[in-house]
């Protein structure tokens, strides 16, 4: 076969450059058999198809084909990776931090993959880069910054989010290490309820991760202020630098808020006293919680969407402190996860736009681009190549929710958690362990019929005597969690997590627990009592006497 007559079945395989109804009927259709093919695979468990076991020895030993395949056969084997793939709209999936998808964000995903836009400059995105323009405004506006004065970008995910932060707060503490390295010794402040993720950025922005200063947090899973403000006095007068103070709004396993008032008002009260030459940044990691924003306006006594009285307490708890984002020198907001589109949507704002001049790149390090045009956000995103389909997607889903959509979806996922912890608060083997955190993950034990669990939490939690106790009990969950993951997979329960510690103990022995995360908004109070109703079959399955 010569290579004119591949070349046209190749062509046939693209989305054809000049309309041509006929073949864009076939890209259409080809785009609806993969749906069809998709939705052949639904059953009533929380799943696609059946749970299939990966053979990765054989991927392992995978070769490019010899000749090209046609574009049906491709599409069909591609559908088979989602089978076991769970279902995170599926009101018995509440796994992890993981939302359902809406249909214009995937709208705008599809848009933006088939015209493959770049929006490190306007040139090669044109109207994409304007969206990520007015979903940084939009995000502003709802956390408080100035938005003729904030900037901001879509990133490579939450992890990207903080890394930016943390890189413009070393630059501000230690001036020019983009240009000449980490010359001074230089610390970043978290809690040890934040994301793990700051270990990787302070390892890989060579700050070293021996200069990761971890806090331990209260009960409350709050950043301890009282150490913080101790370790950063501490650091200050060993002539260390503050690079840069992570504040977590919205802690993975327990929705933990930490108070960005007071560290705003220790951060300067510490700038005064030492007589810094610049401000220690502070970056408030608010990839889960951010959308709790959309409550700083909200009525909470007029209650004009009819919220049960439990969750008003509980919006009210995250507002007083989510209304301070504005706080912040720079924010972490993941749109995939509590705004509900596909990954990948990240974007980090940044109170003041000229913070970014500070990683700005010459313009004769890059000779081939930026001649023209008036957006160029490539001069200092650490990425060069940034797809549009982050911000099609977070603007597809701001303008369909609008804030009442927001609010009653966010407002519903709070109600539906405040249930599920009614309905746990009146077993008498279970006990909720984050009752005082305020989002949509309940994190939970249970323990065998003749335990006391009023009891039993503060005396394992504190009691070095209760080690053995803890240490069976944990024992006793993972074989609760795995009762119950088996029974899901066979479409009998819910899929929930486990969260192999939670915190550590007064005297450093991991938590182990088991955990709801809502965030579908399918999940109704039925679903909420499928959980614990099969979490207690599951306690009482092994029984008082199991080996732990």
């Amino acid at each position: 076969m010569m290579y004119r007559d591949i070349l046209k079945r190749i062509r046939l395989a693209f989305p054809q450059p000049m309309s041509d109804p006929i073949h864009d009927s076939y890209f259409v259709h080809s785009i609806m058999r993969a749906l069809d093919q998709v939705d052949a695979l639904k059953t009533e468990l929380p799943i696609l198809g059946n749970v299939v076991f990966s053979d990765y020895e054989k991927a392992r030993q995978a070769t490019l084909p010899d000749a090209m395949s046609s574009v049906e056969d491709v599409t069909a084997e591609i559908v088979s990776y989602l089978r076991g793939m769970p279902i995170f709209g599926h009101p018995r999936t509440q796994q992890n931090v993981i939302a359902p998808t809406t249909i214009p964000s995937l709208v705008g995903v599809l848009l933006a993959s088939l015209h493959n836009p770049n929006i490190a400059w306007d040139e090669y995105s044109r109207l994409v880069a304007l969206a990520e323009v007015e979903v940084v405004a939009i995000a502003s506006k709802m956390v408080g910054y100035d938005q003729a004065q904030s900037s901001g970008v879509f990133t490579f995910g939450g992890t990207g989010t903080t890394l930016y932060g943390v890189k413009l707060g070393l630059e501000k503490a230690c001036p020019h290490t983009i240009q000449k390295g980490v010359p001074e010794e230089a610390v970043v402040f978290v809690s040890d309820a934040g994301h793990y993720c700051a270990a990787n950025i302070a390892g890989w922005l060579g700050i070293g991760t021996d200069n990761l200063v971890v806090i331990p947090t209260t009960h409350d899973n709050e950043i301890n202020l009282e150490l913080l403000n101790q370790s950063a006095r501490e650091a200050l007068a060993n002539g260390k630098k503050i690079a840069a103070i992570i504040a977590t709004l919205g802690t993975t396993d327990a929705f933990g808020l930490d108070d960005l008032e007071e560290i705003a008002k220790m951060r300067d009260a510490l700038v005064e006293e030492f007589e810094l030459e610049y401000r220690p940044h502070i970056h408030a990691d608010a990839v889960i919680g951010w959308a709790w924003s959309a409550f700083n306006d909200y009525s909470l006594e007029g209650n004009p969407l009819g919220f049960r009285p439990r969750t008003i307490r509980a919006l009210a708890g995250a507002r007083r402190r989510i209304q301070h984002l504005s706080l912040a020198d720079s924010i972490g907001i993941d749109f995939h996860k509590t705004g509900f589109a596909p990954y990948i949507s990240s974007l980090v704002l940044v109170k003041d736009q000229t913070d970014l001049d500070l990683v700005k790149r010459r313009p004769e390090q890059m000779p081939y681009l930026y001649h023209f045009g008036e957006h160029r956000p490539g001069m200092f995103t650490l990425e060069t190549s940034r797809a549009g389909t982050g911000p099609l997607a977070a603007l597809a889903n701001l303008r369909l929710f609008g804030e009442q959509g927001l609010q009653a979806t966010l407002g519903h996922l709070v109600e539906m958690t405040q249930l599920l912890r009614e309905h746990l608060g009146g077993r008498s083997g279970a006990t909720t362990l984050n009752r005082d955190n305020f989002g949509t993950v309940t994190v939970f034990r249970v323990y065998p019929e003749e335990v006391d669990t009023f009891a039993i939490m503060r005396q394992e939690f504190e009691d070095p005597a209760y080690r053995d106790s803890l240490i069976a009990h944990n024992a006793y969950n993972r074989k609760v969690f795995d009762y119950v993951h088996s029974e899901a997979m066979e479409g009998r329960g819910v899929v929930i997590s486990l969260t192999d510690c939670y915190r550590r103990t007064d005297y450093g022995e991991p938590i182990v627990a088991l955990k709801s995360f809502i965030l579908s908004p399918f999940v109704d109070e039925a679903d909420v009592k499928t959980v614990v109703d099969k979490v207690m079959e599951a306690s009482g399955k092994i029984g008082p006497g199991a080996d732990c």
